[in-house]
């Protein structure tokens, strides 16, 4: 529980830390990648063992951080053109509510078992990131873009059940430091690659705030994953219980963050929502 707690507090600064992009004008994007790279070296800087490319080429799970890095940076900017096209609220939602898709692949696959209690308590907890996030009077998506905010539910969810796919079949105690390395070691070299690209018609220029953002973004990103891995290789919960406590109480306490730190206001059903979220993570983690 200690790690989940890590996890979720690491998630939670990532929040506060784009926050303040906004209010020190951080070019997000540029700041994404810088961030990816610290995270990458700071797992290298973790791992206590010595670093083998051709041992870890040749090694089972090699595919999976390559596979995970593309995904890491797309969904980034499918995130982005969400927010641009069918709103912030919209983007948030099918981001969150994704964690439905790795609490069925943890029962389906891994035989996992829920008590009917903890049943109640994911669908509540679907309920309370739904009301949570809704930072408008309502959500109105247009048909047209209905599938920007799909791809980010089906790749956020993707990226989620193939952190628990590796955890469980592939990685020893011992790697775990170096393949979170790798996952966000790939998501930069992908960053870098779409960055060269829109080079072309925009020139990249090295701004001070762009890196000290990405710097102070890059730790806290690194340890989310890397203690979620510690989380789910704990024999306490299984992987369904252990996301649906993740996801919600990052955002009970991204919510309750930003009204301390940043004078957010809520409406009433941002209020119902935070209450729901203490609601089911009570009936996940204790029944």
């Amino acid at each position: 529980m200690i790690a989940l707690a890590f996890s979720i507090l690491s998630s939670t600064l990532i929040f506060v830390v784009f926050k303040l992009y906004d209010v020190y004008k951080v070019q997000t994007l540029y700041a994404i990648v810088v961030n990816y790279v610290v995270a990458c070296m700071t797992g290298f800087f973790l791992y206590e063992g010595s670093v083998d490319i051709g041992q870890l080429v040749n090694s089972s799970w090699f595919w999976g951080p390559v596979v995970m890095g593309i995904l890491f940076i797309t969904i980034f900017n499918l995130m982005a053109k969400t927010a641009q096209v069918a709103g912030v609220s919209v983007a948030s939602v099918a981001t969150k509510m994704s964690l439905v898709i790795p609490v069925i692949f943890g029962i389906w696959l891994y035989n996992e078992s829920l008590t009917w209690i903890q049943v109640i308590g994911i669908v509540l907890a679907l309920v309370a990131v739904y009301l949570a996030s809704l930072k408008e009077k309502h959500i109105v998506i247009n048909r047209k873009t209905l599938l920007l905010p799909f791809l980010v539910f089906l790749g956020s969810g993707i990226i989620d059940t193939s952190i628990k796919y590796f955890e469980e079949l592939h990685l020893t105690d011992e790697e775990v430091p170096i393949f979170s390395s790798m996952v966000f070691g790939c998501a930069a070299l992908s960053g870098l690659v779409f960055i060269s690209i829109r080079s072309k018609k925009t020139p990249i220029k090295i701004n001070f705030k762009n890196v000290l953002g990405g710097i102070a973004l890059g730790v806290p990103n690194y340890f989310s994953i890397y203690f979620l891995i510690i989380a789910l290789r704990s024999d306490m919960l299984g992987s369904a219980a252990i996301f649906t406590l993740n996801n919600v109480a990052i955002v009970m306490l991204s919510t309750l963050l930003g009204i301390l730190l940043f004078k957010e206001r809520l409406s009433l059903k941002n209020w119902g929502g935070v209450a729901l979220a203490v609601v089911s993570i009570i009936l996940v983690a204790l029944f």
